[in-house]
This record gives structure tokens, C-alpha cells and sequence, in this order.
């Protein structure tokens, strides 16, 4: 016997059967349960996610032995001869090989006569969308009305190129992307009938290779098997594929959090060597930095079954959550620009100095105050005059560590304080409600409620307590809407300036002659004020 691909001899055969299409099953069992029946149904989707299987499962129902319903006894003749393709009353056509007027004249003709042995004739046309406008136009006559024993189904991945007026004649549902465990969990139970051993990571990485189609992902599957001669393994699916091992990414993320630039070139360096894509590793990084910037604010969002949920989560506690961004954003831009690079292996090292040169200001300071004790033995003297001489500078420093004066302007005070991103916004968007030189209060108007994140707190407080040289309270809490915050005060400012320089340039005697002469329109959106 030949073989047959997993594709096709693990093709789902009833409702129940059926992978991640769940709102569509729901809408046609009680449409078959309740006899409501449409007489054309377009099925959208990308490649691979059900559409043409669907359609066969809806042609079963519609002409099972034991009558319309929504579960086929799939051992009748109808629906064996429908499993097997030779229902002479279900009649499949590719669009795309017969895109002409006159072979859908010949289809519409052939609707009129009844069905040879089922309950009703059934048209599917796959890649409806292929059709050309005379075949649509003659179509929608019969489309509209057509005999009480014919059902159309129509397919496509390009809904938008089909005509309204048939659109407004079918019923139409949306098949979605298959989600990466749902893909995972339907090979599992394919290698398992199969009686193949597979690695849990080896057949997420097929899932996510598949991008959202359960085709795609069994035929992968069927290339894997036959790569690792009848075994599914990690190793061998990320040879097979050409993806990028995760514990490359892992390794230049620890080496990164540790700024150890040597690490990061090496890493890059044992990449090249092995001729890996510096492109889809880019995109992996970037799909691993969203991963651990969901870890670090809504953790459930990482699937408990996931194999590198641990290091994922771990790596989230080393990196504050404004360092993630930036390092994605980053990985994003350089990917978009890699083919600009020199060559790619000098893009992909760039991207990765620029996330250790691009560090926020404390760690820099970290960084710079870091050498000085070792510049402190420069006297050779013996070593208790050298301890004595340890001593000394604190007192020298003394005199500049004076808190500085505050007269109650906290939009000045923000001006002063070095803060950038979220936190720098969450200072913005505060009033001061009340100092007395050792406790601050402050109050976010309601508008503003999602900046009071933790880590936004923190950060201010942290800022504030430098600036003021002393372990000042912090309390920052929810006030009020409509508050006349900093941030509200710049707003208005711009709003001024820009209305000044639109009404500068509508009163400029230059601009009205080119208004009034050649009948020319001011752009305001345009215009910017002079700063």
C-alpha cells in the first residue's frame, strides 16, 4: 500500500473532530439541529486552518442516510462515498483552474437537475475568489434563488476580492489562525495514534513554524518524522527547520544583564559559525523579549505547559520592564534594517551593543562610580595611613551633599529630577498636595489611574530621595479628575503656541495675497509654532 501523508489520513471527519474552529462549529450544529438552513455558505480563512474539511463535514450532515444532522453516522453510504470522494452529488470545483464564465454557465446548468442518490447537491468551489467578474455576474442569479436541492459552499483566503453583491448572498464565517497549543496538543494526539515518541519542545517549535495552519504543521511533522527516522526530537526539528536553539537567545540575554559585552560577540561569533539565520534570530529575540515582558507583568499569560516558561520568568526579575521594551523595540529596528548592514553578522553584533550602550542613567552612574574605590590606594604609604586617608573624603564631600532648597513648584522640581519613560509621565501627571520637608504627598488624577504601576512608584520615590539627599517619604495616592497637573499645563502651553503661530501665518499679508490670488488652502496640521 502507498503511504498516505498525516495530512490526509488524520483529515477530521465530524464536528468533534474539528481543532480550534470552535465558534464556527457551534453556529452550524444548532443551525442543523434547529433545521435552519442557508442555502450558500463562505467559509474565510488563511491556508490549512479547515475550510475544504469543513465544507465536507457540512455536505455529510446535509445528505446523511439517517437525515439532517449535526453528527454524520459516517458509515452510511453517503458518508463513506463523501470520506472517500466519489459522491456523485457532491461536486468540487477549483476556481483557480476554472476561472472562465463559460465553466460556471456549465456548473449553474447542472443545478437544475436533481440529485442522483443524496438529499441535496452540494458545490463546493475552493479559491472562490479566483473567479473572473463574468463567472461571478452569472453566478448570482442562481446564487440568490436556487433550486430547493442545491447547497453552495465557497472558499477563500482573499474574501476581499470577492464581489459584495455575493457576499450579501452567502452566509459568511471566519475560520482563525490555529493557536500554537492547540497545534501542539493535535500532533501529540496524532503521534500517539501513531505510536511515534516526540519531544514536547520539538513539536512546540513545529507548531510555531506552522504559523497558525494545522496543514502545514502535519506536513512538517511528516518531514520531521522522516528526518529523525521515525522519531520527532528536539535537535533534529531545530536542524531541520534551520530555527534558532532558544538557549542562544537565553545565553545573550544572561550576558547582557551581567553588560558583559565580550560574552555577547562571542555568542554572536559561535552563531555565525554555525551559518544560523542573524534574521530569524532576531525575530526569535523579539518574540522572547514580548514572552518575558508578559512574565513580568501578567505571568498567567505564560502557559504553565510551556518548556521555557522557568527561565522565561527568571530572566523577567533581571531586567527592569522600560529595559525590556527598549531591547525589543531595538531587536525590531535592527531586523528591519539588517539588509542595510555591512553583512548580517555585523547588523546582529551592532543590535546587541546598542542594547548595552543604550542602558538607563542609574545603571550608568552604577557603572561610572564603580572604579573609584580602586583608585584609592595612590599613596604609597604604609597601610594605617592609608586607612586614615580612606576616611577623609566623606567629610570632604559633605558640604555639597546639602539638600537643596524647595519652594513648592513641582513642575520645576520635575524639570530637575532624572527621570525618563514611564516614570518621568507618572511625575508629569502628579499634583502636589502637601510637603513639609520630610514627607511629600502626591495625588494622580483619575484619567491617569493606570501610571500608578509599582515600578513607576518606585522609581519617583527612589529619584526624589536622591535629589533631596535624604530617606524622604514618598506617598503618592488617587485624586481627583480634571487636576491641574504639569503635564496638563504643557498641554495647554502647546495648545496656546499652536493656535498663536496658525493665527501668525492666516494674518500674514504674504500668505493671504497666495489665498486670495491663487486660491490656496492652510494646511493647520502643518504649522508648527517656533520654539
Amino acid at each position: 500500500m502507498s503511504y498516505q501523508v498525516l495530512a490526509r489520513k488524520w483529515r477530521p471527519k465530524t464536528f468533534q473532530e474539528l481543532v480550534g474552529q470552535e465558534h464556527v462549529v457551534r453556529a452550524l450544529t444548532n443551525a442543523l439541529e434547529q433545521q435552519r438552513l442557508h442555502h450558500a455558505y463562505l467559509f474565510t480563512g488563511t491556508r490549512g486552518v479547515g475550510k475544504t474539511t469543513l465544507a465536507r463535514i457540512l455536505a455529510k450532515a446535509l445528505n446523511c442516510n439517517t437525515g439532517i444532522t449535526a453528527t454524520p453516522c459516517g458509515v452510511c453510504s453517503a458518508c463513506t462515498e463523501i470520506d472517500s470522494g466519489r459522491f456523485v452529488d457532491l461536486i468540487e470545483l477549483d476556481a483557480a483552474s476554472n476561472t472562465q464564465v463559460d465553466n460556471m454557465r456549465e456548473l449553474l446548468e447542472s443545478a437544475l437537475y436533481a440529485p442522483t442518490s443524496g438529499r441535496f447537491k452540494v458545490y463546493i468551489i475552493d479559491e472562490v475568489h479566483m473567479l473572473s467578474k463574468s463567472a461571478f455576474n452569472a453566478m448570482l442569479k442562481t446564487l440568490e434563488e436556487p433550486p430547493a436541492h442545491v447547497k453552495f459552499i465557497l472558499a477563500t483566503t482573499d474574501p476581499q476580492k470577492i464581489p459584495v453583491t455575493v457576499l450579501s448572498r452567502c452566509l459568511q464565517f471566519t475560520l482563525r489562525q490555529m493557536p500554537v497549543p492547540a497545534i501542539t496538543a493535535h500532533l501529540h494526539a496524532v503521534l500517539q495514534k501513531e505510536a511515534i515518541s516526540a519531544d514536547a519542545l520539538a513539536l512546540h517549535l513545529i507548531a510555531r513554524a506552522a504559523a497558525g495552519s494545522m496543514r502545514d504543521a502535519l506536513s512538517l511533522l511528516d518531514q520531521a518524522i522522516a528526518y529523525g527516522m521515525g522519531a520527532v526530537r528536539e535537535a533534529e526539528v531545530h536542524a531541520m527547520l534551520g530555527a534558532i536553539d532558544q538557549s542562544y537567545l537565553f545565553t545573550l540575554l544572561q550576558m547582557l544583564a551581567r553588560r558583559d559585552g565580550a560574552g555577547l560577540l562571542s555568542v554572536a561569533h559561535n552563531m555565525e559559525e554555525r551559518s544560523l539565520s542573524f534574521d530569524d534570530a532576531l525575530g526569535e529575540l523579539a518574540l522572547l523579549l514580548h514572552q518575558i515582558a508578559l512574565g513580568q507583568t501578567v505571568p498567567d499569560a505564560i502557559p504553565a505547559d510551556l518548556p521555557e516558561r522557568a527561565q522565561i520568568l527568571e530572566l523577567g526579575t533581571q531586567f527592569s520592564p522600560e529595559d525590556i521594551q527598549l531591547y525589543y523595540q531595538i531587536a525590531l529596528l535592527a531586523r528591519r534594517d539588517l539588509s542595510l548592514a555591512p553583512d548580517e553578522h555585523a547588523g546582529f553584533c551592532m543590535c546587541l551593543l546598542r542594547m548595552l550602550a543604550f542602558t538607563p542613567r542609574e545603571v550608568s552612574a552604577a557603572k561610572t562610580a564603580a572604579p573609584q574605590p580602586v583608585s584609592a590606594p595612590v599613596s604609597p604609604a604604609p597601610q594605617p595611613v592609608a586607612q586614615t586617608v580612606v576616611e577623609q573624603p566623606p567629610q570632604a564631600s559633605e558640604p555639597p551633599a546639602t539638600p537643596p532648597v524647595f519652594d513648592g513648584n513641582w513642575r520645576g522640581l520635575v524639570d530637575q529630577l532624572k527621570l525618563s519613560g514611564m516614570a518621568r509621565m507618572l511625575a508629569q501627571n502628579c499634583v502636589l498636595e502637601e510637603f513639609d520637608g520630610n514627607r511629600i504627598r502626591l495625588s494622580v488624577p483619575q484619567d491617569h489611574k493606570h501610571l500608578l504601576d509599582n515600578t513607576y512608584q518606585e522609581k519617583l520615590r527612589s529619584t526624589l530621595r536622591e535629589h533631596f539627599n535624604k530617606q524622604l517619604q514618598v506617598v503618592i495616592e488617587l485624586g481627583a479628575a480634571g487636576m491641574n497637573t504639569p503635564a496638563k499645563e504643557i498641554a495647554q502651553e502647546k495648545a496656546t503656541r499652536q493656535s498663536e503661530a496658525e493665527a501668525s501665518i492666516q494674518n500674514d499679508p504674504f500668505v493671504r495675497d497666495l489665498v486670495e490670488s491663487f486660491d490656496a488652502t492652510i494646511i493647520p496640521s502643518t504649522i508648527k509654532p517656533i520654539k
